[in-house]
């Protein structure tokens, strides 16, 4: 299975993806593949210099499948973290308790 890495951003916690420009990307379409162990480290490996750089946080690689050219997270967490419904908006503080 083909993997890419994923963390949240440091400044807002949003989910985001290691991009094959190596920026960081929110968008999981845009997020480098790794086909084999090799690659799936070196991804690693450049995710954890942006954690000591302090730009994202919890860096981990995730099994996705290609669908119609389309990246898809396996799990049902991935998948949740991948619609970005994972973050609190200003309206989320604005209801009453």
């Amino acid at each position: 299975m083909p993997n890419v890495v994923t963390a949240n951003r440091l400044t807002d916690g949003i989910v985001v993806y290691l991009a094959a420009n190596g920026e960081w990307t929110e968008d999981i379409a845009r997020a480098r593949l790794a086909e084999t162990e090799e690659e799936t480290k070196a991804l690693e490996a450049e995710a954890e210099v942006a954690v000591r750089a302090r730009r994202v946080v919890a860096a981990y690689p995730m099994e996705v499948a290609l669908k119609d050219g389309a990246v898809d997270p396996l799990s049902v967490r991935e998948r949740i973290r991948a619609s970005h419904r994972t973050t609190l908006t200003k309206d989320w503080y604005d209801v009453p308790l």
